[in-house]
């Protein structure tokens, strides 16, 4: 082990222990400056709880990165330093922080806050060569390239779109900030060692962020005594989207899948949502209580339980995105044809899409067994006439 590698690691712990001595800090903040969660008809708490959790998270992050890290770090291979590179990315997630904090506090509007993220996702657009500038059709299909508005336009709803997944999950202690250090562990693998052109300041950054995370996790884990609060889920939704588009960077259609799949809970759960109110007559924005985590435990789960049940589903999802790097591309289509399937049973076994909505246990019905069918294509004939 070179004398780098032990101090990355120094700096891995650092950013944990800054965390972790914060939180309780920031605890004592929140209650001072009004940041504090309310018992209401949607709210898991029964006691007004401290809010905006994520400023130990941000502060950790950026002492790390913007003043530990740049001194043992060397210039990457196109001559950039690590200052060089976290800086916008920082910039960045400061304004969503911000955006999240005065939220915490005052509650902004959604329009509010969808334009503190928007101006937040320009800042990494116009300074950083992140980008969503192509897209492999997987497995033999091809590739799509986008000019000047276009790839603008996807950076922008990328990062905006991965930004309010991971916010909307944001429902039970722990839930998020577990998640996004599965998600990030294995982005970090995938980056070191799957992306045809791996970059050190990435895996870095990512591995940052996790020990940021780490830090404040003991706290909000359940029974939690601080919540992550806009503050912390906007800034963790953001700065994973903006890392994983690196792995969008790349022609390969294992490098354009494998940040979806990493975050697959958040963008199932939210995709589902849109879908679900739309079906339900509801505008796709309004708040409802038939994610995920609610429905768990609508179905008996404890608020522990229900926390694990998503841990071990965002685990499948990493598994299998660390295998479709390793499979072939016949192997990678049965993957992702046997995930979508077990993603629909889930769904429909759970009732996401709504009660009675389960179009893939009525086919399987529909072909499995015969008083059914018949019992189908009677309703059908009689609805036509």
């Amino acid at each position: 082990m070179n004398s780098f590698t032990i101090e990355y690691i120094l700096v891995l712990i650092g950013a944990f222990l800054i965390s972790l001595i914060l939180s309780p800090l920031v605890r004592f903040l929140a209650f001072r400056i009004g940041a504090v969660d309310n018992p209401n008809a949607r709210r898991i708490n029964k006691v007004p709880m401290p809010t905006a959790g994520g400023l130990a998270i941000l502060i950790s992050f950026l002492i790390s990165t913007l003043i530990i890290m740049p001194f043992v770090t060397e210039r990457n291979f196109l001559g950039q330093t690590y200052f060089d590179f976290i800086l916008p990315i920082t910039v960045g997630a400061v304004i969503i922080a911000v955006t999240g904090l005065i939220d915490d506090i005052v509650e902004l509007s959604p329009k509010l806050k969808l334009l503190g993220i928007v101006v937040g996702a320009l800042v990494i657009w116009f300074f950083t060569d992140f980008r969503f500038d192509s897209f492999k059709i997987p497995f033999g299909g091809p590739l799509l390239e986008f000019n000047g508005f276009f790839t603008f336009i996807f950076t922008i709803i990328w990062i905006v779109g991965i930004t309010n997944a991971v916010n909307l999950m944001d429902g039970l202690d722990g839930l998020v900030s577990g998640v996004a250090i599965i998600s990030l562990l294995t982005m970090g693998i995938v980056s070191q060692f799957f992306l045809p052109m791996p970059n050190l300041f990435l895996t870095l950054t990512i591995f940052v962020l996790i020990a940021s995370i780490a830090g404040f996790f003991p706290y909000n884990y359940n029974p939690a005594i601080i919540y992550l609060g806009d503050t912390g889920a906007l800034l963790i939704g953001f700065l994973i989207s903006v890392l994983s588009l690196q792995g969008l960077k790349n022609a390969t259609a294992v490098a354009v899948v494998t940040p979806v799949i990493i975050l697959g809970v958040p963008i199932i759960d939210t995709g589902v949502a849109i879908i679900r109110r739309t079906l339900s007559g509801q505008k796709f924005y309004e708040p409802d209580k038939m994610h995920l985590h609610h429905r768990l435990l609508a179905m008996g789960f404890t608020h522990r339980g229900a926390v694990l049940v998503v841990y071990g589903i965002a685990m499948l999802f990493s598994l299998t995105s660390l295998l479709l790097n390793l499979s072939s591309p016949i192997g990678g289509v049965l993957l992702m044809v046997g995930l979508l399937f077990g993603i629909e049973i889930l769904i429909e076994g759970i009732e996401i899409w709504g009660v009675g909505r389960t179009p893939l246990f009525n086919l399987l019905k529909f072909i499995g067994n015969s008083d059914y069918r018949q019992a189908t294509l009677l309703k059908w004939k009689t609805r036509k006439k």
